[in-house]
């Protein structure tokens, strides 16, 4: 069965975005950026792939799960289809549509389409983002991989969505840490079952 990743990145107080939604707290470049292209290619927007002339294979992700003001993002940098290199799903209840051509829209029940995601033949699901939807999917979500800035924002959108919709707390064990020189840890968390 495929896993649900949540990869994502977060400040060490736990948000993924400012109030508005903007991620430009979030330094680009430093010595852990080499590390995404080498490890996770697929994750770049399409766009930043071609402009770093990134061609490697996807070999972690071949599909992509993200909300609505995730895929927002992506339309105000000027594409409605982020990530063309992948098989790409919008859950939104408010698009009347899907965004372009190739991308799904998720308009009910993503736990049940996510659910049946994971038992299609694949390579691994991404959640992109954001934090609402990580809550609702937290029931599936087999992995979280967080690129931790030590950053303090103080308020912005929670990496788990506002308030909690769960009866009970969900156990996770770190798998792999690293930490680099500009201060990025890359650790990785599964799922206790």
């Amino acid at each position: 069965m495929r896993k649900l990743t949540y990869y994502v990145a977060a400040t060490i107080d736990g948000f993924i975005a400012s109030e508005d939604g903007s991620v430009d707290f979030f330094p680009v470049g430093g010595d852990h950026g080499p590390a995404i292209i080498a490890q996770y290619p697929e994750t770049l927007p399409t766009k930043v792939r071609e402009a770093l002339c990134v061609d490697k294979p996807s070999t972690t992700f071949d599909t992509v799960v993200m909300g609505r003001k995730t895929h927002d993002f992506g339309v105000r940098t000027g594409t409605s289809s982020p990530y063309s290199h992948l098989r790409q799903f919008v859950v939104s209840t408010t698009l009347p549509e899907a965004p372009a051509s190739d991308v799904e829209l998720i308009s009910t029940d993503p736990l049940a389409r996510v659910r049946e995601l994971k038992r299609e033949k694949g390579l691994g699901i991404w959640l992109c983002g954001g934090g609402e939807l990580a809550q609702t999917l937290l029931p599936e979500i087999d992995q979280v991989f967080l690129k931790l800035y030590p950053i303090v924002l103080g308020h912005g959108r929670p990496l788990f969505g506002s308030g909690s919709r769960l009866p009970e707390a969900t156990r996770f064990r770190v798998q792999t840490s690293r930490v680099f020189e500009d201060g990025v840890a890359f650790i990785k968390y599964s799922r206790v079952r």
